[in-house]
């Protein structure tokens, strides 16, 4: 039994109880959240004092991973929020230090992953996740961001309040993620990687990114900067998980002539970022054309992706079954932000016992972390004969209904709506068909509700009895 120990980004449905349904598809793994009320939300910050606690007193640990933010800023949202001062955070993450080098010294077979954001830097006028200025001259700070790092040299309207405090705070979390080196210099971790979320090609955020690759190379540290942000944990969750192991992949891509084309948010290619994902989670992976373990079906886009959030939206014609002869692993990149409609119906016109995940959530690198973490260790659990094939039932339950049925179609009939918490009650029925179509998949009928957590329209929680 591993026992793990597992602090989310936040309490959103994706980052915290994803994590629990995957680990339990395999009885070998002991996962242990803090409780929920204890993380920080969209506009509430987390307890941070009282996730520490929980930290300090769960003795038995394997595997520790941290999501940073959490512990130094009270969440991801926060860490772009908060007012405490550097040395306020400076002594946080102090306390959290010692907490690990104790824990260390008890278990000299600890390990102990972790991951920190680089401050994004989003290109619209919405506020929601920023600070109260961001409405009025988020697209004006991104424009100055993206000259100053181009051009060395930026003119902006922006008033000079207002630049002088956002740039303070992406000082103060950059000084932060600076500190971090050094605790990668004391072995305090064993692993780190940094995320750019929502992220382009300049930025003072980009060039934040290129001085910690640097770092990390000259000092040779065991660290990583990635395009990504919600995946991350759970990369380091099958990280920890497959440990050594060497495994072989076979990707096949639905459009292979076009791998070199850019998601949707993100800055690499679609070929980088699936072999960054997978090397991620599995450091000894091999690409191979043949003698594979496990196929990575990656269903992506041929011009550009689409994007169900703008409704601007591509799906494939159904043809056939998708089903391979060798465990296989679905992520579905052809629109960010939902599924492929068209992908799907193939895919509920038989169920295939190789099949080892599905995912089409939000970004490309969000996707396919996501659904090489469940793939990878839904098949690790069935080679030992630990595999729970309830659990596995549930949890691709919970994302076809949230990726294609929610996402993809019962969404955009609540998007943008004033009271989208009515909405969804009011449409309550409207899932019952996709909800049909996945049981019938899955010869599994199951008791299902449905919330808005963050009370808006982008994040559904599924819970299943």
């Amino acid at each position: 039994m591993k026992n793990i120990l597992f602090i989310p980004i936040d309490n959103r449905p994706i980052t915290y109880s994803l994590t629990k349904q995957i680990s339990q598809v395999n009885k070998s793994l002991n996962l242990k959240l803090p409780e929920r009320n204890l993380l920080g939300g969209l506009v509430e910050s987390a307890d941070i004092e009282g996730i520490l606690d929980w930290l300090k007193f769960e003795t038995k640990a394997d595997l520790i991973i941290l999501s940073l933010d959490t512990l130094c800023y009270g969440g991801l949202v926060s860490s772009r929020r908060c007012l405490e001062s550097f040395f306020e955070l400076k002594k946080r993450v102090d306390t959290l230090k010692e907490i690990l080098i104790y824990k260390k010294n008890r278990n000299k077979n600890l390990k102990i992953y972790a991951t920190s954001s680089i401050m994004r830097i989003s290109n619209n006028n919405v506020n929601e996740e920023e600070k109260e200025y961001w409405n009025l001259y988020g697209e004006k700070i991104f424009k100055y961001s993206y000259e100053k790092h181009k051009n060395k040299t930026a003119k902006t309207d922006v008033p000079q309040e207002i630049l002088d405090d956002y740039l303070q705070t992406r000082k103060r979390n950059f000084d932060i993620n600076k500190l971090y080196l050094e605790f990668l210099k004391e072995n305090v971790f064993d692993f780190l990687i940094y995320s750019k979320d929502d992220t382009g090609k300049f930025g003072l955020n980009v060039e934040e990114a290129c001085f910690l690759e640097k770092e990390i190379k000259n000092l040779n540290l065991p660290a990583i900067v990635k395009t990504g942000a919600d995946e991350i944990p759970l990369g380091l969750l099958l990280r920890g998980v497959v440990e050594n192991l060497p495994l072989k992949f076979k990707i096949v891509y639905s459009n292979p002539k076009t791998v070199d084309k850019i998601s949707r948010y993100e800055d690499l290619s679609v070929k980088n970022c699936v072999e960054e994902q997978i090397k991620i989670g599995v450091q000894n992976s091999i690409i191979t054309d043949k003698n594979e373990d496990i196929i990575l079906f990656v269903n992506n886009f041929r011009e550009k992706q689409g994007d169900l959030v703008f409704q601007d939206v591509i799906n494939s014609s159904p043809k056939a079954v998708i089903d391979f002869k060798k465990p296989f692993i679905i992520a579905d990149i052809n629109n960010a932000n939902g599924a492929d409609i068209g992908l799907v119906e193939n895919m509920l016109k038989g169920f295939s016992p190789e099949i080892m995940a599905y995912s089409g959530y939000n970004t490309s690198a969000n996707t396919i972390g996501s659904a090489l973490c469940l793939g990878v260790i839904s098949y690790l659990a069935k080679k030992d004969d630990v595999f729970d094939a309830e659990a596995f039932k549930k949890v691709m339950f919970i994302r076809l209904l949230d990726d294609w049925g929610y996402q993809a179609n019962i969404r955009k009939k609540i998007q943008g709506t004033k009271n989208c918490i009515f909405e969804l009650e009011k449409n309550l029925l409207d899932f019952k068909p996709f909800q049909d179509r996945i049981e019938k998949f899955l010869n599994k009928k199951f008791e299902v509700s449905y919330s808005l957590p963050w009370k808006r329209s982008f994040e559904i929680e599924i819970e299943v009895e």
